[in-house]
């Protein structure tokens, strides 16, 4: 439960793609996310902060769908170090998941090509 630990993903987020002005981080009431450390962080980006209510489980839905996805296809083997269990769950999401994984909520694309399609439309005129 380390500030170090979400700063340096939210940052690594943020050099990777093009963030819109006032995009919004979502998450639970961790420490992690209630420190000054975080919420500076964010406030440096200009990402708005959103957290969900205390032991409401539900508020956080999304997130939690995910981690059980994680925890389901790549399974909880015993990893021989640290090392290895960041690579295995970093090419999942990376190789696999978000380029590979067909995801039936944005009509069976992987997430790389529903945000390349998006970036790509040109928005509708009035």
């Amino acid at each position: 439960m380390r500030a170090d630990l979400v700063i340096d993903a939210i940052r690594m987020a943020a050099a990777r793609t093009a963030l819109q002005p006032g995009c919004i981080f979502h998450s639970d009431a961790g420490a992690q996310y209630t420190s000054a450390a975080f919420r500076a962080t964010l406030a440096e980006l200009g990402i708005r902060q959103s957290m969900g209510s205390v032991a409401d489980a539900f508020d956080n839905a999304a997130a939690e769908s995910w981690f059980a996805t994680l925890k389901t296809e790549i399974g909880t083997p015993c990893w021989p170090t640290r090392t290895a269990a960041r690579q295995a769950v970093f090419e999942f999401i990376e190789v696999f998941y978000n380029r590979r994984r067909r995801h039936s909520g944005i009509g069976y694309l992987t997430p790389a090509e529903a945000r390349l399609r998006y970036r790509q439309d040109p928005p509708l005129a009035a």
